[in-house]
């Protein structure tokens, strides 16, 4: 996958480029409308519609979700059996339009474990939107920023290729679109449980108390809005970038 044109290293944008989101509250949701846990997760799906279209609009050109964690395997098994459903229900009927729409797939994740039959949905989904451009759509599905750290410490262990910053970046999952600008956590908590953590180096957070399922392009503003009374030094001080403050990504 080509990689798409870096941020500037300094300073701050109104809109940022790549948005994560840790889509939490799915089974809360659930719980309060005595619904099976599987129903937000459901209704998580339609949130994750809104978003997508919302991102579009407003000039986001990376949106990066937290689908499905390594530790969510944990969980009860009817659960996890939901999820892997809904995945394979999203993979049938979603890919397609979101290929009209001109979103291009990819799947960052640990493979291993996933029946064979999915694995072949997500390399389907990921070659037939590859060349799409208005939005890149990163859905991490067995994802964990440990496990993200640790395979591209690996890869490059196998390679024979000395361990830096930059060819540790070049070699996790997320290298094809870079770090993520603004990171919003839905559903009250605050932490990001093990999502990113290599790239949120210098994220700007935003902890929302939406519930994911009611998440909606109004609450997406309310992020984008804080993210762009922001200040991003990067490590240098606030005299330094102001001059260039004016210098927004296009």
């Amino acid at each position: 996958m080509n990689p798409l044109p870096s941020l500037p290293e300094t300073g701050s944008s109104p809109v940022p480029r790549h948005v994560a989101i840790v889509m939490d509250g799915n089974g809360r949701w659930a719980h309060r409308r005595h619904l099976p846990r599987v129903a937000g997760h459901k209704q998580g799906v339609e949130a994750l519609r809104r978003v997508v279209k919302a991102c579009i609009e407003r000039g986001v050109k990376v949106l990066t979700v937290f689908a499905f964690s390594s530790e969510n395997w944990s969980r009860p098994q009817a659960e996890v059996a939901g999820l892997l459903d809904l995945l394979a229900f999203v993979l049938r009927h979603e890919v397609d339009k979101l290929a009209e729409a001109g979103v291009r797939l990819h799947f960052p994740g640990d493979r291993r474990g996933l029946s064979e039959r999915v694995v072949q949905g997500l390399a389907a989904a990921e070659s037939g939107t590859e060349n799409n451009h208005r939005l890149v759509l990163n859905v991490c599905f067995n994802y964990g920023g440990r496990w993200d750290i640790a395979q591209a410490a690996r890869r490059l262990a196998a390679e024979g290729r000395e361990i830096t910053e930059k060819s540790l970046s070049e070699a996790t999952s997320l290298a094809h679109v870079g770090d993520p600008d603004l990171m919003i956590r839905t559903g009250g908590e605050m932490r990001i449980s093990n999502f990113l953590l290599w790239q949120s180096a210098y994220t700007e957070l935003v902890f929302s108390p939406c519930l994911w399922p009611d998440f909606d392009a109004e609450e997406l503003d309310r992020a984008l809005a804080a993210f762009a009374e922001r200040e991003r030094r990067f490590g240098q001080t606030g005299e330094q970038i102001r001059p260039a403050a004016g210098q927004h990504y296009a």
